[in-house]
């Protein structure tokens, strides 16, 4: 309820509507979930909560945002609009005002409010529960943080203080030792965490969001991806068991992207840039660039490229499409209409590789070392297609178009 004691009927943000939860909601972004991963994990009879799900809920398929790494996504997610509209193109990103090359993990980078910030003025209390801690202050941004606004990651639950997250002694709160990074147990910490935190908070909206370390390493209905998706639908199935409506999609789905050899199936693109246009004149920027290199090597099916003065674009974008193994080779100005991107955080070229194809910059440039298993990843229009589930059944028409980004609509708006 609002500091007023009135009822608060619903909440306006970034020009969407969503109704006053009525019963506490969860909705969990699982990093790099491409559809069939649930389904395999449902088949195994080992995660029934799933199987209840796909068969007795909503079970749909969404299209997440393009670029399709994790920041863009996540904060579609929580602000319910793309990117054109919060200003988050990426992971990493050319800060034009700066003239540097910078992680885009600084709130000082979003340009709209989130659902949570919304729903906290009227009253509502949330909870936020992110695997890496590059999430955290984007997800908690313009919160109130306090116990009725708890906002960590996995990655420094150890660190995790009243003033700066809501919360302390949270490794005690979940009784589980601080994960690595590089594990399953990261995002296992997310579940549980959310599970404590629901019994003892009940927050009206939570938000966990897990890393896609499995996913990067394990295809759909593997031994070890069916272990993960086992391990999460017990946590679910307590969150549902309490009372809320648990609401699943991803931020990105993901692929194989190596050779018969099982090597990187990579096109170094600031290579063919120095090779065409001269030295290190142009810049080339892979935006799925973050701390966490061991999982991809910084390869992704994206990026964007800043021209040199008087280079003629046309050439090079006849170039690049000649290019085997690239699927898509835009202007900027075409790339920001197609994929609802800022226009002043993309190069003058936009580049989307293939489904089983990365791009590079340099190959002198990628430490590959951290790789032990043919690389996954995801950045492309190959990795568009998301779930989008809930506990619950819907009104949205069967056909319906929908986005990752329409979860909270869908969750607050048309569950039945």
């Amino acid at each position: 309820m609002p500091p007023d004691g009135t009822a608060q009927a619903a909440v306006t943000v970034n020009g969407r509507r969503y109704n006053r939860p009525t019963s506490p909601v969860v909705v969990v972004c699982i990093d790099g979930s491409e559809p069939g991963y649930i389904e395999a994990a449902a088949a195994t009879g080992r995660a029934p909560f799933l199987d209840r799900l796909l068969k007795r809920g909503t079970n749909r398929l969404a299209d997440c945002v393009v670029p399709s790494f994790t920041n863009p996504n996540n904060l579609s997610i929580v602000t319910g609009v793309p990117p054109s509209v919060h200003g988050i193109s990426g992971n990493y990103f050319y800060d034009r005002d700066s003239g540097a090359e910078v992680m885009m993990n600084d709130p000082k980078f979003l340009r709209a409010g989130t659902i949570f910030k919304a729903f906290q003025d009227q009253g509502a209390s949330i909870a936020i529960v992110t695997a890496k801690d590059k999430l955290r202050r984007l997800l908690g941004n313009g919160l109130k943080i306090g116990p009725r606004a708890i906002c960590f990651s996995s990655e420094h639950a150890d660190k995790a203080t009243m003033a700066e997250n809501g919360i302390d002694n949270v490794l005690d709160l979940v009784g589980m030792p601080l994960p690595s990074v590089y594990s399953a147990e990261l995002s296992g910490f997310v579940f549980a965490a959310g599970v404590k935190i629901m019994g003892k908070h009940r927050p009206d909206l939570m938000y966990l969001s897990t890393t896609d370390y499995i996913q990067h390493k394990h295809a759909p209905g593997t031994p070890v991806a069916n272990d993960f998706y086992v391990m999460m639908d017990g946590h679910l199935a307590k969150l549902d068991a309490m009372g809320a409506v648990v609401a699943l999609t991803a931020d990105h789905g993901m692929n194989a992207k190596h050779d018969g050899r099982g090597q990187p199936d990579v096109i170094y693109l600031q290579d063919l840039m120095d090779q065409w246009l001269g030295q290190g004149k142009a810049r080339v920027i892979l935006p799925i660039t973050d701390p966490y290199v061991v999982h991809h090597g910084a390869l992704g099916s994206f990026a964007t490229i800043y021209l040199p003065a008087g280079a003629n674009s046309a050439d090079v974008l006849t170039s690049l499409k000649a290019v085997q193994g690239v699927e898509t080779v835009l202007t900027r100005q075409d790339a920001c209409a197609r994929f609802e991107l800022p226009e002043d955080r993309m190069g003058d070229v936009v580049v989307v590789s293939g489904r089983h194809k990365v791009l590079g910059t340099s190959r002198s440039r990628h430490d590959l070392s951290g790789l032990k298993e043919p690389l996954r990843s995801h950045g492309g229009v190959s990795e568009q297609k998301v779930p989008l589930i809930m506990s619950r059944e819907t009104d949205l028409p069967p056909g319906a178009p929908l986005r990752n980004f329409d979860i909270f609509d869908m969750v607050l708006n048309h569950a039945r």
